[in-house]
């Protein structure tokens, strides 16, 4: 069976500072990938790499998505591909609405995989983008809102959540959205990934943390840490159990 991700002993840079040193991945259909690892191990910058940031140069390896190599793919080719980065950080866009930026994505993914069909219309979007975001618990009028702009570091997580179950990804990478959150935004996050992995089983989960505790929600089948930009140890859910009772330095 052809993986899901597989990624090759990848090298790369940010100019002349070489930051990941040959890290090799593979993830399977329907199989949920934790990498956990200190600050300034590299994990976001793998993150941003798979996902086609222009800041980081690839110099060595590749990064294979279903078998075809995307190292030449723009990041919204990635993204019509099937790949979806949730950022630790999301970005505020005054100007364009939370719903008008849902919609424009969910029709050009429609477009991409269904081409020549009419776009889904407005009130239908409506109808399923209030449902999800009942589930979410959001308040119908976030729709309206700029996006992310005056949100708090939760609601900005539950905006990419909600982006997440509106393009339905096959591959979610998911950059700490664990930080900043509380419990009951925690268990709400989680709540919808796993929600999305129901939906389609073949759904792949790449979810970079710092903290197991994420880990109560979403059950991961491997866990590999990082550290200076190489994956150095992988196992079960006890590794994550053990990384948090004892640190990284004993590694």
């Amino acid at each position: 069976m052809t993986p899901l991700l597989q990624i090759k002993a990848l090298k790369v840079a940010i100019g002349d500072k070489e930051i990941l040193h040959g890290v090799d991945l593979t993830i399977n259909e329907g199989e949920v990938h934790t990498i956990m690892g200190p600050n300034g191990s590299g994990k976001s910058t793998l993150s941003n790499v798979i996902m086609g940031h222009p800041k980081y140069e690839v110099t060595g390896g590749d990064i294979l998505y279903k078998g075809e190599s995307i190292l030449e793919k723009e990041p919204h080719e990635r993204s019509l591909m099937g790949i979806f980065l949730a950022f630790q950080y999301p970005k505020e866009i005054a100007g364009v609405t939370l719903e008008e930026f849902l919609l424009a994505a969910h029709r050009a993914k429609k477009a991409h995989l269904h081409p020549g069909k009419p776009p889904t219309l407005i009130f239908r979007f409506k109808k399923m983008l209030h449902e999800i975001m009942a589930e979410l618990k959001m308040p119908e009028s976030f729709a309206d809102r700029f996006l992310n702009h005056g949100f708090s570091g939760g609601e900005k997580k539950k905006a990419e959540a909600l982006q997440m179950a509106i393009l339905e990804p096959q591959l979610a990478v998911l950059d700490e959205t664990d930080s900043g959150l509380d419990v009951d935004a925690l268990k709400t996050i989680s709540e919808n990934v796993n929600r999305v992995m129901k939906k389609d089983e073949k759904t792949g989960v790449l979810l970079v943390t710092h903290y197991q505790r994420i880990l109560k929600y979403i059950q991961p089948n491997f866990v590999h840490v990082m550290k200076e930009g190489v994956i150095v140890k992988s196992g079960g859910h006890d590794l994550a159990v053990q990384l948090e009772e004892e640190g990284y330095e004993k590694l």
